[in-house]
């Protein structure tokens, strides 16, 4: 049967075309020399002395034996001492040198001594094909067996053998199946020896059906057969059918020996089922196996990788002379299960004893470097790959790429990735990963471009990397192309792809496509949830946040840190102490509270709705406490108007040797501002570079402006603006338009708004800020042209808006909201206030309300405002003496302010606001500002 078409069949024999060889890397031919015999030794010494003269049978047998040992050096002087001796044509001698030759990986003399061989013999081509076979090179076996059948030489069950194993390892299948007609042709497929080769050859091709079907044709299976299937369904990750097979063999009376045994270890590692993999050992140990290496090796490999690496080492001690392959396990599972330093401890013992290291160990101490940050260890191994001639290799180049990218050392990675000659779509992704986990976002999407341009095919890593850059960046137009680069490439319903999309167009503040996508998604994992709820939370969105995780409680998956983090952001922001304190109990209940996440947010969570005591509490119970749980405690207590105990509790921060950043020092400033504590602000702002170590950024001008503003100090905050050493930003001409308003400084209002209209046209709190300074004033034509202005610019005021949470839920009021189902009941309190604040003398501040209508009309919008609704309907909401916490999109008006402090002391309740500056707590008819806001 003709297996190829080739026009050198015609040619003469010493024409024939025969394989060209790569040459061999310089370390395995360091393995194939290592062996040395010295009985072998001890002959060849007689042989050089002339005390012995060998026979063709005395050749054959030290070449045999060389063989056994794969002994080259031996075998080469051998050969020599053949050729001298003029037996170099024996046949016989010539095999054995041949089989020499291939099991020892020395091909060119291999193919040398078949080239010359006058005669066409079986047995050299079989032990060269096997040679190839045996050292894993399937190609080289395949185009030796294509010389032989240009020959014509038929073949025997172990050519056919090891030109199946060729197939396997090549995978080619179309080959295998041609083979396979020439076994049935020949009459062998009743040898089980070929039998079982073609068993594993099919189910290598992942032809397991057919690989099934020739096992049960097999007429008298033995263990051999049974190794070779249930081997075959563990590399193809069938291990649980393995399993099944394993059990029917035992059962059909066949006894396993420790091949069989080592295969189901390796199946219950795949399975990772440490209960089978326990039974299995105790097999091992009953029959007497438990000394094999290969077993031994096994399960060493199953403890480590289900993470039992107590009874790992316990196995690998025990074996009599562990080799390199026990050593890679051990230290593998080390490293795979995050015990990096124990893993470096192991590779040092191995060096100790003389063993010397291969790529796979290397590989195993890259990642620990990477994971430990050891830079000049990585540098070492880095060398030790460059002197094994390994650093080329793509899987090697790829764990250096990965060590110095999570060292931070970026230009070796890119160095390394530029000198390798073959880049895969492993080596992009870790390329471009090392740049985007650096905060290298630019550089990870001109590789991306770069990648794209060269026409590597991407994957759902290199989609979801790239998204995660996209999403630091926040540039929506390449979210979108990625997006839909995912559609056109098959990727759109990939979870991993589907997560990093919506967290992606959730950071580029797009909630509606993130929320799109979300809904989408066939299957939503915790990565997903995670996601959405952050979007929602971040994106002001916080009730459809906790919608969502009411639905993920329903779908019975448990929430990670990152999940409550941002739940409590949402809760935050919605001013729900109920619900956060339940999110609380939650990071109790899952085991977070120890987690800083988690206790920054609950820090913030309840400084945010209110509750400053609470916010101490979880302060103090964090059991590490980094410069963002102190900002939040700071800021906390600043926007409570707790300007001493802030400034205290930043002494105390320093003290403990935890460095401010320019957020914290907006917090500081901002609690000098609330407390009206200029001297203390005005130090730490003139001495920030000094003392800190940066210089005082726009926030920092703008809180300074601000207390300036509010203590009156109006010529130093203009003094300010014009000393500051950039364009002054939007916050800060804000905070001088307030102080403007305070003063009813007209000028100076106009100069600020002028910026104002400028840097933020659309903002309409500039144009009602300008037009109460003119009405302060009473210039009525002003404020007249002002509305006008909002009007001709399309300007639209922003509503007052004010919310409550009553038993678990969120309830919003606008001014002279009329749509809550209890809205009757809510202004009869009203007017009840009313009469009662009157009573004790409580007069409505009408010159506030700009409107031109009757005073009566403007005393009834007053009682109506927003967080006047909210607070009568905590008082018929909620039990009597229970706080009132509400909360403000904008600045609470005097009135309003001066109403709550009547009201507090009325219905004997305190009331809790937090409008868009600060907290205010009124209570026995004053408010923790002192009227200072």
């Amino acid at each position: 049967m003709k297996l190829w078409r080739h026009h050198s069949l015609q040619k003469p024999l010493h024409q024939r075309l025969h394989p060209t060889f790569k040459p061999v890397p310089k370390q395995i031919h360091a393995f194939s020399q290592f062996s040395q015999d010295p009985q072998i030794t001890a002959i060849l010494s007689l042989i050089d002395k002339g005390n012995f003269v060998p026979t063709s049978v005395s050749y054959s047998k030290l070449l045999s034996q060389c063989c056994t040992t794969k002994s080259l050096r031996p075998g080469l002087q051998i050969h020599a001492h053949i050729t001298k001796s003029g037996l170099s044509e024996d046949p016989n001698i010539r095999n054995h040198l041949i089989n020499l030759y291939s099991k020892c990986r020395s091909f060119r003399y291999a193919q040398k001594l078949v080239d010359e061989s006058s005669e066409p013999d079986l047995v050299s081509w079989s032990a060269l094909i096997s040679g190839y076979a045996q050292n894993g090179l399937g190609g080289g076996a395949l185009m030796a067996f294509h010389g032989m059948h240009l020959l014509g030489l038929k073949c025997n069950e172990f050519t056919f053998s090891s030109v199946l194993k060729a197939c396997s390892i090549v995978k080619d299948l179309r080959i295998g199946k041609q083979i396979h007609g020439v076994v049935v042709v020949s009459g062998f497929e009743g040898d089980v020896f070929v039998a079982n080769t073609l068993v594993v050859m099919y189910a290598k091709c992942d032809e397991f059906l057919d690989s099934r079907r020739l096992f049960d044709e097999i007429p008298e299976r033995n263990v051999v057969s049974w190794n070779a299937l249930f081997s075959c369904y563990v590399q193809g990750d069938f291990c649980e059918e393995a399993v099944g097979l394993f059990h029917e063999m035992v059962s059909s009376g066949i006894k396993p020996n420790e091949f069989s045994l080592s295969s189901m270890v390796n199946a219950c590692t795949g399975l990772m089922d440490t209960s089978r993999g326990k039974l299995i050992h105790g097999c091992l140990i009953k029959l007497g196996y438990d000394w094999d290496p290969f077993s031994g090796n096994a399960l060493v490999d199953m403890y480590a990788k289900v993470g039992d690496l107590a009874d790992a080492i316990s196995v690998f001690e025990k074996i009599k002379e562990a080799d390199i392959v026990s050593w890679n396990a051990v230290i593998a599972g080390c490293v795979l299960h995050e015990y990096h330093e124990q893993a470096l401890e192991l590779l040092g013992q191995m060096k100790r004893l003389g063993i010397c290291p291969n790529i796979f160990t290397l590989s195993s101490a890259l990642k620990a470097c990477a994971a430990l940050g050891l830079k000049e260890l990585g540098r070492q191994l880095h060398c030790s790959l460059m002197k094994m001639d390994m650093e080329s290799d793509s899987f090697v180049g790829v764990g250096i790429i990965d060590m110095y990218s999570k060292c931070g050392l970026l230009e070796d990675a890119r160095m390394v990735f530029d000198l390798l000659p073959e880049k895969d779509l492993i080596a992009w992704n870790a390329i471009i990963y090392g740049y985007s986990q650096n905060g290298e976002d630019i550089e990870a999407l001109a590789l991306f471009a770069d990648m794209h341009k060269e026409g590597i095919r991407f994957n759902q890593t290199t989609l979801s990397t790239i998204l995660k850059s996209t999403a630091s960046l926040q540039i929506l137009h390449v979210c979108r192309q990625v997006h839909a680069l995912s559609v056109k490439s098959g990727f759109p319903s990939d979870i991993y792809v589907v997560n990093s999309l919506i967290d992606s167009y959730g950071k580029c503040s797009h909630v509606e496509d993130a929320e799109r996508i979300f809904e989408e998604c066939p299957i939503g994992d915790l990565v997903s949830f995670t996601s959405m709820i952050a979007a929602y939370a971040q994106y002001g969105r916080g009730e459809e946040a906790l919608k969502l995780y009411l639905e993920m409680q329903d779908m019975e998956l448990k929430p990670d840190r990152f999940i409550c983090s941002s739940l409590l952001n949402a809760c935050a922001n919605l001013s729900a102490y109920e619900q956060g304190k339940q999110l609380h109990v939650h990071i109790l209940k899952y085991g977070f509270v120890s987690d800083i996440f988690a206790g920054n947010s609950l820090v913030n969570m309840y400084a945010k709705c209110g509750s400053i005591d609470d916010a101490g509490h979880a302060f103090s119970g964090l059991t590490e406490r980094g410069i963002v749980s102190w900002s939040a405690m700071i800021g906390g207590l600043a926007q409570h108007g707790h300007g001493r105990q802030a400034l205290q509790l930043f002494d105390q921060m320093r003290k403990e040797g935890v460095s401010p950043n320019h957020i914290t020092l907006v917090s500081v400033l901002g609690a000098c501002n609330h407390a009206g504590l200029v001297t203390e602000a005005k130090r730490y702002f003139e001495s920030m570079e000094e003392l800190f170590g940066f210089k005082p950024v726009q926030e920092h001008y703008a809180c300074m402006i601000d207390l300036f503003g509010r203590a009156g100090n109006i010529n130093e905050a203009v003094e300010l603006v014009n000393k500051m050493p950039f364009e002054a930003n939007a916050a800060v001409w804000g905070a001088l338009l307030g102080a403007a308003r305070i003063h009813k400084d007209v000028e100076l209002g106009r100069r600020a708004a002028e910026k104002l209209f400028i840097l933020e046209p659309d903002k309409s709190g500039t144009h009602v800020l300008l037009a109460n300074i003119y009405a302060s004033v009473s210039m009525w034509e002003n404020v007249a042209e002002v509305r006008r202005l909002m009007r001709n610019s399309k300007v639209k005021k922003e509503p007052g808006v004010s919310w409550i949470e009553v038993k678990d839920k969120v309830y919003t009021f606008l001014v002279g909201d009329r749509s809550h189902y209890r809205s009757r009941e809510i202004y009869a309190k009203l007017d009840e206030l009313s009469d009662l604040m009157e009573k004790a003398g409580y007069v409505p501040m009408v010159e506030i309300n700009l409107h031109d209508v009757e005073q009566s009309e403007k005393e009834q919008l007053l009682y109506h405002h927003s967080e006047k609704l909210a607070v009568a309907f905590g008082l018929i909401a909620t039990p009597p003496g229970a706080p009132i916490r509400i909360k403000k999109n904008l600045r609470v008006c005097i009135d309003c302010h001066t109403a709550f402090k009547f009201i507090c002391k009325i219905a004997s309740r305190e009331i809790v606001l937090r409008d868009r500056n600060r907290f205010h707590h009124f209570k026995d008819g004053s408010c923790s500002c002192g009227d200072y806001w």
